[in-house]
């Protein structure tokens, strides 16, 4: 643990709620499970600093952050040109590739097969920087304003308003397994997740940063990555 005076007086973690299993959801009493959710607990422990969610829709994570309404942003953030122009970032605490979501046989297996056709992503992501490398298909960019962005694109593509839609792999794994569902297709894109700091505060982001390491190298963040994702190759050695 490091137990020094910080630059924080508490660990608020800006993210979602929304259900996003295996790396975010709460249960029936209101307890966040998953990957990012005990990630964001382990850091708080490890920095010695009191920890809470801050809830925020997805296209208010960044002026949240700004605004001080959170010490970071742990939700879901590839590191990305885009986002580095609105915060700096850690180093990475999870690699992901990326996948194309169809609906179960519509047999769009592979960029070419999407000529024409509609792709949803979240707007500014780089699931949407992906989507417009497929030449020939229609980009749908969907806001983060929403209480639940991927919701509304499985509900956009289950009412044929998309064709299909791209989001990191991790958090499609639990949608393949609905029966009118399917992932068509996946990229190596291997997107490296950072935690987002307050633009500027380089004592802070050394901190975290420090935290980070430690939980890396004691084998605390691999236990977390097999408990809720075993099926994943953990991407930072193996202990």
């Amino acid at each position: 643990m490091i137990d020094k005076v910080h630059q924080t007086a508490e660990f608020r973690v800006i993210c979602a709620d929304l259900p996003a299993p295996p790396l975010f959801w709460r249960d029936d009493k209101g307890f966040r499970h998953g990957y990012e959710s005990d990630l964001g607990r382990l850091l708080a422990h490890t920095l010695v600093l009191p920890f809470q969610f801050a809830y925020q829709n997805w296209a208010d994570f960044y002026p949240a952050l700004q605004a001080g309404k959170g010490e970071v942003i742990l939700c879901g953030q590839g590191i990305s040109d885009h986002r580095k122009t609105l915060a700096d970032f850690t180093e990475p605490y999870a690699v992901f590739d990326e996948a194309v979501m169809i609906r179960r046989g519509s047999n769009l297996r592979s960029p070419s097969d999407l000529i024409g056709k509609k792709v949803g992503a979240i707007a500014d992501s780089l699931n949407m920087a992906l989507a417009e490398t497929f030449t020939g298909c229609i980009c749908v960019p969907f806001g983060g304003n929403s209480d639940d962005v991927l919701g509304d694109m499985v509900s956009a593509l289950r009412d044929g308003k998309i064709d299909a839609f791209v989001d990191d792999d991790v958090a499609l794994v639990p949608l393949a397994e609905e029966a009118d569902l399917e992932i068509g297709f996946s990229v190596p894109t291997q997107n490296k997740w950072g935690i987002a700091v307050k633009k500027g505060n380089e004592a802070w982001l050394a901190e975290v940063n420090e935290a980070l390491a430690i939980i890396k190298s004691n084998g605390q963040l691999e236990q977390l990555w097999r408990k809720w994702m075993p099926s994943l190759s953990y991407p930072f050695g193996i202990s």
